[in-house]
């Protein structure tokens, strides 16, 4: 492809499709975009959709425009390598999300009437894709949840699932009570077993928090990202107020840092 065929497009999807297939083209493309394949992309996938969550979680809207480019960017990317090994295409990609998004809300674009709860349109989307993996073949109630989620991501999936055919905790308090039994059971294999058991109890035990949080309604991870952040912005502070001190975090004891840590708690707070 031309170069000036690149620029004739118009800004947009179509150039960015043009761009890729230059990209990828084995006579005048990147050696680097080139040699690439669908397993060397994906993690690459992954980020930007997580860099997609933090622009989200920091609320920076100009910042989530290039992350989402870049989102879309991997799309194009896969949709390239299918379309040369005569797969599919991208445009055969966004065909196939426009038609399941019609199947899945006839509420919209069917018969049915749009006078239904937030609930019942979330359980009648839950029928419509049970529908569609059964269509599939996946039989079991646990297939087709993704092996490459996040960890914690994936446990919540997995006991929703479960809890569609009534294998869940009624209560909290029971998984409350779950909790402290795998709490104790972590201590005990710290005490006595070794480095594989404690890492079981360990999962063991981050997969009933998993569950709490889906008793909670609260995203684990959202959840877990949002301390991450109050830890970083936390310790930043102590690092700061040492700086003032003349000292390094190193330079410093338990003591002294609790004391700043707390410091920046109220400050916070205040």
């Amino acid at each position: 492809m031309a170069r000036d065929e690149i620029h004739d497009h118009d800004p947009g999807l179509e150039q960015l499709l043009a761009i890729m297939r230059r990209l990828r083209d084995p006579q005048t493309g990147c050696p680097w975009d080139i040699e690439q394949t669908y397993a060397t992309i994906a993690p690459y996938t992954i980020e930007e959709a997580y860099e997609v969550a933090d622009a989200i979680e920091r609320g920076s809207i100009d910042e989530l425009k290039g992350e989402l480019g870049d989102l879309l960017l991997q799309v194009v990317f896969h949709s390239q390598m299918a379309e040369e090994e005569g797969h599919f295409s991208f445009g055969d990609v966004a065909a196939g999300v426009a038609d399941k998004m019609i199947h899945r809300h006839p509420h919209v674009f069917g018969e049915e009437s749009r006078d239904k709860s937030a609930d019942q349109q979330t359980r009648d989307w839950e029928a419509v894709k049970a529908r569609e993996r059964a269509a599939k073949g996946a039989s079991g109630v646990l297939d087709d949840v993704a092996v490459g989620l996040p960890a914690l991501l994936r446990a919540v999936k997995l006991q929703k699932r479960a809890a569609r055919v009534g294998f869940d905790w009624p209560q909290t308090t029971q998984v409350l009570a779950k909790l402290t039994e795998e709490a104790g059971e972590l201590v005990e294999a710290k005490d006595q077993l070794g480095p594989d058991e404690i890492e079981e109890e360990m999962g063991d035990l981050l997969f009933v928090m998993a569950n709490l949080a889906r008793h909670l309604g609260v995203d684990p991870e959202a959840a877990l990202r949002r301390t991450n952040a109050k830890f970083t912005r936390r310790f930043r502070s102590i690092e700061a107020a040492l700086a003032a001190k003349g000292k390094r975090p190193e330079d410093s004891d338990l003591a002294e840092m609790d004391a700043l840590w707390d410091a920046a708690k109220v400050a916070e707070k205040s």
